[in-house]
């Protein structure tokens, strides 16, 4: 293995789990959470700059083009911490960050000369390490053997944070081949890192990299729709990861930033998958999404996840909440500050019943 992936053996092991969201644009933050509308700065008008000279809005375009500057003007920590700050600052941001870090990875890498410890001597979890992942991609894109050292990275601590990340390389590297990917996560061995691969590998192919057309095709829409397709079709160890993510293309194929009532449609839809034991999984991960699209109006996304008809839908999808949130939000009152603010008594109950799950899933 070329001495640069060395590097990554120790970079990847520091990565945050879980990555990224599916890559969106013109979020605003919602001024009036009862009508469940949000609202995308439109053509009519652009949103007033706030006193230090930023767009009182985020859009992804627009924040990707300052932090992009910013690196190019000063160095990558600039830019990560600026936009640690903003989505503090700002929490529906989160909705399109970690493809922006990831961007940011990609171009550190080829600005330092694929120096990848240079690239990685700078502060980069922020956004669920999305500027680690650009990075990797960029890395592994130089490979003359990307598909051996892809699976050397982890070695020898093969810790679960590692293993997740290489299940995003696995769909990187065998050109959004499915079963060449699973092929790939499967030489770990045990079942448990398999399965840790595998949620690696299905949140890779459900939220592809904005400006990766071909990944973005790589499912047929009408098949997704009709039978949760490719995920029954999975063998075992990997249904339950593909089932999780499925929806994440759902939502962003329904345009749900300027539909939000897809959230409750997407429920009904993964019931498509009871037959093949998916529904519970799928209806995690639309809970788990349903958060992350949603920082900035916790309850509101709570009663989302009422309007399930079942009760142990409604569980499942706020046993989703809660583990998006705790991944997001680290600190050991995180879960209890969520369930505070739910304000639909069952879903609270089942917040505070789900509140030890700390998740491996974003």
């Amino acid at each position: 293995m070329k001495p640069r992936f060395f590097a990554i053996v120790t970079a990847v092991l520091i990565g945050a789990l879980g990555l990224g969201a599916a890559a969106v644009t013109q979020w605003v933050p919602v001024t009036a959470p009862a009508a469940g509308a949000i609202r995308p700065v439109g053509a009519g008008g652009t949103a007033a700059a706030s006193p230090t000279g930023d767009p009182a809005v985020w859009t992804r375009s627009t924040l990707r083009n300052k932090l992009m500057a910013e690196m190019q003007a000063t160095d990558p920590g600039v830019a990560l911490a600026d936009l640690d700050k903003i989505t503090k600052q700002k929490p529906y941001t989160v909705r399109f960050c970690h493809p922006i870090a990831h961007e940011l990875g990609h171009a550190a890498v080829k600005r330092y000369n694929h120096d990848f410890q240079k690239v990685l001597s700078f502060p980069h979890d922020t956004c669920a390490a999305g500027y680690l992942h650009g990075a990797v991609e960029e890395m592994l894109a130089g490979s003359s053997d990307p598909s051996h050292d892809l699976l050397k990275l982890c070695e020898p601590q093969m810790s679960g944070p590692c293993v997740h990340g290489v299940g995003h390389g696995t769909i990187y590297v065998t050109n959004q081949d499915v079963p060449k990917a699973r092929d790939l996560c499967s030489e770990f061995g045990s079942q448990s890192r398999i399965v840790t691969c595998s949620e690696g590998l299905f949140m890779q192919l459900f939220s592809p990299d904005e400006e990766d057309a071909k990944a973005k095709s790589l499912v047929p829409l009408d098949k997704l729709y009709a039978s949760l397709y490719p995920c029954p079709q999975q063998p075992a160890l990997f249904q339950s990861a593909c089932f999780f993510y499925a929806p994440t293309l759902y939502l962003s194929s329904h345009d749900y930033p300027n539909h939000p009532e897809i959230y409750g449609q997407t429920l009904k839809w993964c019931l498509n998958a009871q037959a093949s034991g998916g529904a519970n999984d799928c209806s995690r991960g639309l809970g788990s999404r349903l958060m992350k699209y949603n920082l900035d109006r916790e309850d509101w996304a709570g009663q989302q996840c009422a309007t399930a008809a079942d009760g142990w839908q409604r569980k499942a999808c706020t046993e989703g909440l809660v583990s998006y949130y705790t991944v997001n939000y680290t600190d050991p009152g995180a879960a209890g500050r969520l369930c505070a603010k739910l304000t639909t008594e069952e879903i609270a109950r089942y917040c505070r019943s789900a509140a030890h799950l700390s998740g491996s899933l974003d």
